[in-house]
């Protein structure tokens, strides 16, 4: 997630050296990252603490604000209006693997989740008979959909290569880099990491020896929509609804990757490398907007059967990126920050298409004692689009649009169509508490099955009613794994050394959000 306005080529490349994920130090680039694709399109609602205690499986079963982010048609369910407010925690912890060494983090914050109106006309008696829109319901709201905050970190010992290779390859593919500000080239050569020998440049790191790698990143922000809903109930068979999303990002990104002499490592260094550490921050705040129409059919008191399609998301998104690189080379010490110019910081503004979303369901409900749903979700990841200003990119002479089409062919060859299957129930206990519980799991949304970020939910919540006052609370468990290199290089012009394996960090995450909602009919 990062952006370069005169120099788009040294942006990419150095988000990818410090952003990993599909990796690559090319000596071609685009701005966007894959990574970026994926956060965006991959979205659902964490809502109210009903809705999140039984897996948010809401696509057929209504009556909750966070059915419009869902399908809009449940909330055609509602009988009464009512006012909401969720406060909720956000429980995460990430531990890491890298090169046989396993690093372990945790980050805590507090966060609302939703707050929501809803305003529901619901006639009795002689009214209900005579009219065939039985309800009508107004809901307005708020409700997160991603949350961002997120710390990780892995270490270990690496024999094999060092980030500075892609330095060196940039180097060696042209030599008259080592001069063009923003490429790898002159990062390298400024800061003393790559040296030349003849005709051809070589890092000076002796990283056959060992060098101790480490990288450190620290994610916070989040996605917010506020969405206005409009749904009917016709005759007591059809519900229909339809919701309006407007969407706020708010992304900040800060990672560095270091690599230092490893205190065993007794290998020549003539150049006498000690370390280096690369910096990078970003900043991402944008706005978007999408429509969602959904439809529930009762073919019985008993059965629902629920579809809904969300439109792509559009996004405006403005990225300001800045970076930073020290080095300590012997009797050389050389910074390159923010402050002196070397790496400015820059800003870009573009725009980016998620994918449609589809989403099938069907419930049961069982009259005073409660109800069991399940949703089928489908979004192809694939499909994801960069929009670019038109114009040409200084840094690298090709057209934005160009540009753009070559990180949209890596999207396409990157990711695929996931398929997701939740499933959750609500049981009265007494005619006051009730008991909740749900369990989804989600596609690799990779083609390449290298790459498995399968995501596992389980949920668990208890709700209250009396009278005019409801209380609930609910809290979800997720789990997943992400496969990551910290940086990649093109051997193919490296010279101090042969193609060798880059290690990857897997990195095990388990998120909670606990969530408490309160509220209001009448």
């Amino acid at each position: 997630m990062v952006v370069i306005k005169q120099a788009m080529y040294m942006k990419f490349l150095h988000k990818y050296f410090i952003y990993i994920t599909i990796g690559l130090f090319a000596s071609k680039a685009y701005s966007q990252d894959l990574m970026e694709a994926y956060q965006l399109s991959n979205l659902r609602s964490l809502g109210t603490a009903r809705s999140l205690g039984f897996g948010s499986t809401l696509g057929s079963i209504g009556g909750d604000f966070s059915s419009g982010s869902v399908n809009p048609a449940g909330l055609a369910v509602f009988r009464k209006s009512e006012i909401a407010f969720t406060p909720s925690l956000q429980v995460n912890s990430a531990s890491s693997q890298y090169a046989s060494h396993t690093t372990n983090d945790n980050n805590v914050r507090a966060t609302v989740n939703n707050w929501s109106i809803v305003l529901t006309d619901a006639p009795t008696g002689k009214r209900y008979d005579h009219r065939k829109w039985k309800t009508v319901t107004f809901a307005i709201g708020l409700n997160r959909m991603a949350d961002f905050n997120h710390d990780y970190q892995y270490r270990g010992t690496n024999t094999t290569s060092s980030a500075t290779q892609a330095f060196e390859s940039d180097a060696n593919f042209d030599t008259t880099a080592i001069g063009q500000a923003g490429t790898l080239a002159y990062l390298g050569w400024q800061g003393y990491l790559i040296n030349r020998y003849g005709s051809y440049f070589k890092s000076v790191v002796p990283y056959r020896g060992g060098i101790d790698q480490t990288r450190v990143t620290t994610e916070r922000g989040r996605v917010s929509e506020f969405d206005i809903s409009l749904a009917g109930n016709y005759q007591e068979k059809l519900l229909l609804g339809a919701t309006l999303g407007i969407s706020k990002l708010v992304y900040k990104f800060n990672s560095t990757y270091s690599e230092a002499l490893s205190p065993f490592n007794t290998i020549d260094n003539p150049d006498t490398f000690k370390n280096f550490l690369y910096g990078t921050n970003i900043n991402l705040t944008g706005t978007a907007e999408n429509l969602k129409l959904g439809a529930i059919w009762k073919p019985t008191e008993q059965i629902r059967i629920g579809a809904a399609f969300h439109t792509p998301t559009l996004y405006q998104i403005t990225d300001v990126f800045s970076n930073s690189l020290k080095s300590n080379v012997g009797s050389f010490y050389n910074a390159l920050t923010v402050d002196n110019g070397a790496l400015s910081s820059s800003e870009f503004a573009y725009q980016l298409a998620t994918p449609y979303k589809l989403i099938l369901s069907g419930s049961v409900i069982v009259k005073s004692v409660g109800f069991i749903s399940a949703d089928y979700e489908f979004v192809d990841y694939s499909t994801t689009r960069f929009i670019f200003p038109s114009g040409i990119n200084a840094g690298t002479g090709n057209s934005y649009s160009y540009e753009a089409k070559q990180l949209n062919n890596s999207i396409k060859n990157t990711y695929q169509g996931v398929s997701a299957f939740r499933v959750g129930t609500e049981i009265k206990l007494t005619p006051f508490f009730l008991v909740r519980g749900g369990a989804g799991i989600t596609g690799n949304p990779y083609r390449n099955s290298n790459y498995n970020a399968n995501r596992t939910d389980l949920s668990f919540g208890l709700g209250f009613r009396s009278g005019t006052f409801f209380a609930d609370f609910g809290v979800m468990n997720s789990k997943y794994k992400v496969a990551e290199a910290p940086y990649t290089i093109n051997f193919s012009n490296v010279i101090s050394g042969s193609k060798a394996d880059i290690p990857q960090a897997i990195t095990s995450h388990n998120l909670n959000c606990i969530a408490l909602t309160m509220g209001v009919k009448f």
